[in-house]
């Protein structure tokens, strides 16, 4: 880690010591570039932008709103969560690096204008060392909001020159992992007569019922929120809902595709999937393993697992196509490569006798490597990255 800033605020003495030990120990989010912890007390902002790799350039990722329990989690949410945006870039063959922020508080009870151009103005600090987008919690109305303060913003609506719902080419390029696994596993790129489980179907997940309908899959999913699950029920009718993620895991998958919040492949859960003969695990949640040595878990029970940031890459591939003027079908073309690149890891993965997880990270780290050197190659009156 090269900086800690502490804009505007001398409260949060845990977070930073929690920041210094994770240099020291190795933890998750070991060898960040610049963690910012942002407090404005006119507004009752709390936020924490994580910047871990611009090796590629500018960081991106989007905003997180959620009601974390302390600072400390906080801090760990938003350096996983960047450190995944670093791999994911990288993948998906972006000129960006890696970045994520979390916003501390209810969204359906804190969030307001003021604070959102707060946090704006704190974007904007950073000078486009950090570019930001829609995450659990803000929507494209919120970064309408935040583009007011600052240019750095993507994922706005496209009455504002933005690319819209980052959920629409999230869910795509999660279904064209999906295609891709059931090629590798099955023999042909189609969910067609298989039972697909979807944990969580807000943002990302009831479009992805969406495909998954249309390609003549069975679906069953579950969600908390019954809002969300009406919403399913409305549109498709034909599926299955069941009350909670034990019984979703109980439901005979073929598929399982979690898409809520990260962790969500514990011990406990691999053990019901390989118990119930699931073949494949492709979601969109980010940082799904809830531990190091949960991929190789999967990969003994026979379980093939489609790495998250790979396939959920189609969310940050149409923010990133708004940056030089967003174009919807060129955005979506990249994502259809979801697809491609899905099969490559795969076949990487049996050629070095690794799990897939390994694979696409190994990747990811080439790429960033091979791009970052290029780096120490000053161009005649270019500046350095």
């Amino acid at each position: 880690m090269t900086d800690v800033q502490t804009p505007a605020t001398h409260s949060a003495p845990g977070v930073l010591s929690r920041i210094f030990r994770t240099e020291q120990d190795g933890a998750p989010g070991d060898g960040h570039e610049q963690v910012v912890l942002c407090h404005d007390r006119s507004s009752g902002l709390k936020a924490i932008i994580a910047i871990h790799s611009t090796a590629l350039g500018p960081a991106l990722g989007g905003t997180r709103f959620f009601p974390y329990a302390s600072e400390e989690a906080a801090l760990e949410d938003a350096l996983n969560l960047s450190r995944g945006m670093s791999y994911k870039n990288a993948l998906a063959g972006l000129d960006l690096g890696g970045g994520k922020a979390v916003i501390i508080g209810d969204p359906n009870k804190d969030k307001n204008e003021a604070m959102l151009r707060a946090y704006g103005r704190f974007v904007e600090s950073l000078r486009g060392r950090y570019i930001t987008a829609c995450d659990v919690g803000t929507y494209v109305q919120d970064m309408d909001v935040i583009a007011r303060e600052t240019e750095f913003v993507t994922g706005r609506s496209p009455e504002h020159g933005g690319a819209g719902d980052s959920s629409i080419l999230t869910a795509f390029g999660v279904f064209q992992g999906m295609r891709a696994s059931a090629q590798a596993r099955w023999g042909q790129p189609t969910l067609r007569g298989k039972r697909v489980g979807v944990a969580g179907v807000g943002k990302v997940g009831h479009y992805l019922v969406g495909h998954l309908v249309a390609d003549g899959a069975t679906v069953v999913v579950t969600d908390p929120f019954e809002a969300a699950v009406n919403r399913v029920r409305a549109a498709h009718p034909e599926v299955e809902v069941v009350a909670d993620t034990a019984a979703l895991l109980q439901a005979k998958l073929d598929v399982y595709a979690p898409c809520a919040l990260g962790g969500a492949l514990t011990d406990d859960v691999v053990a019901a999937l390989g118990g119930f003969g699931t073949s494949i695990v492709c979601g969109a949640a980010n940082n799904q393993l809830a531990h190091a040595g949960v991929e190789k878990d999967l990969a003994d029970r026979g379980i093939l697992y489609a790495p998250d940031y790979l396939v959920n890459s189609g969310g940050v591939i149409q923010v990133a196509d708004e940056i030089d003027g967003f174009n919807f079908e060129r955005a979506k073309n990249k994502a259809t490569k979801i697809f491609d690149t899905t099969l490559e890891i795969f076949t990487r993965a049996t050629a070095d006798g690794v799990p897939p997880a390994v694979a696409a990270d190994r990747l990811a780290e080439k790429r960033m490597r091979e791009i970052s050197a290029l780096r120490t190659v000053l161009l005649p009156g270019a500046r350095r990255a």
